[in-house]
């Protein structure tokens, strides 16, 4: 039986896109996630998620990841963009899955195969923590291309996030091209 975990980064910050990844898993293999140090994305320290992406990719784990632009988000809305762009990680699996795990409160539609949506999967559910560390390590690395790309904003920071810092960087310049427009921030 393969069992599919979903999961996103980003749908908070002012800047940058949404990730979200899908990893797929046989039921009977779900302990081994565990073995390689899988749990909940927040519990851990940037350099443990990426130790823990390191032990997945060594072990071949299947995953697809997808990301939505701020454009898509502007255009769509955040919801929309993180679904489309969980649909576009699970229908990018070499494999069928036998049930879909998605972290949150929406099943992905358009998706063919037996969902279930769960809020805060991703804590309780090994291969949906696995989606959120490989979303969280994969935006994290875009944020950090993009503050080279856009100096002055603090992206390898805040990744995004409206932070005091990032705040001021966005009264002081103005949005950058990979700002959603559509979200608002408050002035410090």
């Amino acid at each position: 039986m393969i069992i599919v975990g979903v999961d996103e980064a980003g749908r908070g910050p002012l800047a940058g896109p949404v990730v979200a990844a899908a990893v797929a898993i046989d039921r009977n293999d779900v302990y081994a996630l565990k073995q390689l140090g899988v749990r909940d994305s927040k519990a851990l320290s940037p350099r443990m998620r990426e130790k823990v992406l390191e032990e997945l990719t060594s072990r071949d784990i299947i995953y697809k990841v997808q990301a939505a632009s701020p454009n898509r988000i502007d255009r769509d809305n955040i919801l929309q963009a993180t679904l489309w762009a969980m649909g576009k990680a699970i229908c990018g699996l070499p494999v069928v899955p036998d049930v879909i795990i998605v972290d949150g409160s929406f099943a992905v539609p358009g998706v063919p195969y037996l969902q279930r949506a769960i809020p805060k999967a991703d804590k309780h559910i090994l291969v949906v923590s696995a989606a959120s560390i490989i979303a969280k390590v994969i935006r994290d690395k875009v944020m950090e291309i993009y503050d080279r790309l856009y100096p002055g904003y603090g992206f390898a920071s805040h990744k995004g996030y409206p932070t005091v810092e990032h705040r001021r960087a966005l009264m002081a310049m103005g949005p950058s091209p990979i700002h959603r427009k559509t979200f608002r921030w408050k002035e410090v």
